[in-house]
């Protein structure tokens, strides 16, 4: 029986190539995002994969979702939490409202995601847990207080979750991409694309794909002995 996987924001950027490659590996797929209802539909056209519509910050939601999706596809052995925002600003400009936001979508919404699913791959014995964290998140980045303290924050998720659920066959680690080349990334100015480029080692941004191809790994058989670790796919621009 095909293993049934959700991916939040798994409908554009990294999440669409993450949901494809696990699509490819054989797994029943859910897509979730939050508001672009014609790049969603677009989406389940051109691949089959089956989207559904929820704010990750909000438990409430997430925990409907999620039943709607196991009622539909199946129990859940595969989250990947790959959702997230920014709402970059210098910190001394930084309002309440910019943290929260960040804070609600990706870290409280890592939360959100994997809880309601938890005790499901508890009772049975497995379980491959994925978040995406960020670079941002190993070093810090100016104007990102907000962004890098989310993306460190799931860090510490992962390597306390891969301690409770190693015993139940659950495994929960993490990918730390660098800078990717996403519709965000490739939409800003070229001078600013430039600069990022001349700090990566690899003199060029990674692919989407080169992101899922991680998570296809982790979330194998093959990874069962991975639990707990980091994975910086960053082009050499980082190391910890």
């Amino acid at each position: 029986m095909a293993r049934v996987a959700l991916v939040t924001g798994g409908s554009r950027g990294i999440g669409a190539a993450i949901s494809k490659a696990l699509q490819a590996d054989g797994c029943t797929v859910a897509a979730t995002y939050a508001g672009n209802d014609e790049a969603a539909a677009k989406f389940t056209e051109e691949t089959g994969i089956k989207t559904y519509k929820w704010n990750v910050g909000d438990y409430e939601s997430s925990a409907a979702g999620i039943a709607k999706v196991e009622e539909e596809l199946g129990p859940i052995d595969i989250v990947v939490a790959n959702a997230g925002i920014t709402r970059d600003a210098p910190f001394h400009k930084m309002t309440p409202q910019q943290w929260h936001e960040v804070i609600d979508t990706n870290l409280t919404g890592v939360f959100n995601t994997i809880h309601p699913i938890w005790p499901g791959m508890r009772e049975r014995k497995f379980g491959r847990i994925v978040v995406i964290s960020s670079i941002n998140g190993q070093k810090g980045q100016f104007a990102q207080v907000n962004y890098a303290a989310t993306k460190a924050g799931d860090l510490g998720i992962v390597k306390s979750l891969a301690q409770e659920g190693a015993r139940a066959g659950i495994t929960a680690n993490a990918i730390c991409p660098g800078y990717i080349a996403t519709e965000m990334v490739m939409a800003v100015p070229e001078k600013v694309r430039e600069s990022i480029i001349g700090q990566i080692p690899a003199g060029r941004l990674g692919e989407p794909e080169e992101i899922a191809r991680c998570v296809s790994f982790l979330a194998s058989d093959d990874a069962g002995f991975i639990n707990g670790s980091t994975i910086s796919a960053n082009g050499a621009q980082f190391f910890v």
